[in-house]
This record gives structure tokens, sequence and C-alpha cells, in this order.
């Protein structure tokens, strides 16, 4: 006994028509999302190296203050002295804590960022690629001359 062969399918125009346009609206809405990302990525990403350069100008002074602290206890090693210097070093290690978090986490941005910055730029090129092409093919025919009789 033969086996029938299954006919292909044929897309009919009105379906055909609308999968393009949704994948066109689909890679319009990619481009703007990708967009929307990085420039919320970029916010947190200033927002984290402001708070770094700030504890950075902090750990600096204090660094000036314990050395004068420590100057001050080698000529009077009083208690008062002495625990100003262990308050200063307290506060240089703990800030030196948070600049190691601060860092961790903006190097785990800045590789988003850097991946979301390529997705975004080939999806707004795409769409900027659609739209020339649909103007290219959207254009009104050009209407013919009709050539005038000669004498």
């Amino acid at each position: 006994m033969a086996i029938k062969k299954k006919a292909k399918k044929t897309v009919k125009g009105a379906t055909h028509l609308k999968a393009v346009d949704s994948a066109i609206i689909s890679i319009n809405d990619v481009a703007a999302a990708a967009t929307k990302a990085v420039i919320a990525m970029e916010k947190e990403y200033k927002k984290l190296t402001k708070a770094a350069k700030r504890m950075n100008k902090k750990r600096a002074s204090l660094m000036k203050k314990a050395k004068t602290a420590t100057n001050r206890m080698k000529k009077d090693a009083s208690a008062a002295n002495k625990k100003a210097v262990s308050v200063i070093n307290k506060d240089i290690a703990a800030i030196k804590k948070e600049l190691a978090k601060h860092k961790s986490v903006k190097s785990a941005i800045s590789e988003e960022l850097a991946t979301l910055k390529s997705a975004s730029k080939r999806a707004v090129a795409y769409a900027k690629g659609i739209v020339g092409a649909d103007k290219v093919l959207n254009k009104p025919k050009k209407k013919k001359r009709k050539k005038k009789a000669a004498k």
C-alpha cells in the first residue's frame, strides 16, 4: 500500500503580513526596552562612582588625620591620643570594607552595562534598518508621463 504524501501548506498573504508586522513591532519594543535599561544602568553606575569618589576622599582625609594623630601620640603617649588613633584606624578599616563591596557591585554592573549597550546598539541598528527598508518599500509609484505625439 502506498503512503500518501502530505501536501505542504501554503502561507496565506494575510498571515505572512501579520508575522512580518509582529516581528517589526517586537524588534522596536526590544530596542526601546534596551535603551531604557542602558539609561537605568548608567544612572546606577554613575551613582556608585560618585559614592566611591566620596569614600576615597574621606579615606584620604582620615589618612592625614591618622598621620598627625600618630605623630602626636609619639610625642605624648596618653590614653586620649591612643584612643584617637584607634578610632581613626577603625574608621579607615570600615571605609576600606565598604569600598571593597562597592568595587564588586560596580564591576558586576559594568559588565552588565557593556552587554546591554551591545544589545541595545544592535537592536537600534536593526530597527533603523527596518525603518529605512519600509520607506523604500512604501514609496508611492511614480506616474508615467505620456509621450507627446510626433508631428
